[in-house]
């Protein structure tokens, strides 16, 4: 077993034949990721031009303006939105690499590195994605003046171009996506639950150990020092945390009895503690995802001490 925790860290790990076509279909998605991150990093809102436009409803200059702020912003949302669906194809092809028969979890990780860590970057990813959401209450202002004005103005007949981009029922999905405290992780979430219950013939196992195998992975690498010392930045330390959360709510959502039961194959109570040994400001939005991301926390089978570490 001292092979495994090389898994998420092999950062040149080269895709195998037998991986190749995967990962290819994989790499093509995460190649968009930064520049996802970096158009919501960059995210500043419409505030200041919507609360002019509604505090001054007849001035038609300002109505205008207001909008024109948002049209562009909307464009952008959608873009997310769009991404958040390849990604959920990108996670799917992963989990059917490394679940299928004969070999068990951890032989398809150590088999498959380069997949293995792809399925790690989509992780990182994502809360990476939703950290940066939570604190962008704009985005949801934004799209619900959006939502507003579309509506207004069709009750006056008015035909807008943007209607060709975001259409109604593209406007009624991504209203539920960002609706989420965090909207990747639940599409992921949701993503592996149908995977499970889409594959019938496929073992429960087969996926929940996958998940549990990387959290052990994860959780090793940053309690012993040995590895810590090795890292070669920040960067590989909070890499290394979400992807053990990440891979704690897959599990949580998936698996009967959830990740914080006593049965659970993930060691709860040493994963927080990992995570409540670092700064405060690194693992906050992970400590949250945490609390609000996962299903069963809030069940009677879950031990006090567990519930009132993450309160």
């Amino acid at each position: 077993k001292r092979a495994l925790p090389k898994i998420l860290f092999v950062s040149d790990a080269q895709p195998t034949d037998c991986e190749r076509e995967v990962w290819n279909q994989v790499n093509a998605v995460l190649q968009e990721s930064e520049s996802i991150l970096s158009g919501l990093q960059a995210y500043k809102g419409a505030g200041q031009e919507i609360r002019d436009a509604i505090q001054n409803p007849n001035d038609m200059l300002l109505q205008e303006r207001a909008w024109n702020s948002v049209c562009p912003l909307v464009i952008r949302l959608k873009k997310f939105y769009a991404f958040s669906l390849k990604l959920e194809e990108a996670l799917k092809s992963l989990l059917e690499s490394l679940t299928c028969p004969p070999y068990t979890p951890t032989q398809h990780l150590e088999r498959e590195q380069a997949l293995a860590k792809q399925f790690a970057e989509i992780l990182h990813f994502t809360l990476r994605f939703d950290e940066l959401k939570m604190r962008i209450p704009a985005i949801q202002n934004d799209f619900s003046y959006y939502r507003r004005t579309i509506s207004r103005n069709r009750l006056n007949n008015m035909n807008l171009d943007i209607e060709n981009e975001v259409n109604n029922e593209m406007a009624n999905r991504m209203s539920l996506f960002y609706a989420e405290a965090t909207p990747m992780l639940k599409t992921l979430s949701t993503a592996t639950t149908n995977f499970v219950t889409e594959n019938k013939t496929l073992p429960l196992e087969n996926t929940t150990d996958c998940l549990s195998t990387m959290a052990s992975v994860c959780k090793v690498m940053l309690e012993t020092p040995e590895y810590t010392s090795r890292f070669n930045s920040e960067d590989t330390l909070l890499f290394c945390m979400r992807v053990m959360v990440g891979v704690i709510i897959l599990y949580d959502h998936v698996h009967p009895n959830g990740a914080f039961n006593k049965s659970s194959k993930i060691d709860m109570k040493g994963c927080i503690k990992v995570l409540k040994d670092q700064p405060a400001d690194n693992v906050e939005g992970l400590l949250n995802a945490l609390k609000f991301t996962t299903k069963h926390l809030n069940d009677e089978s879950t031990p006090k001490n567990i519930r009132t570490m993450l309160q």
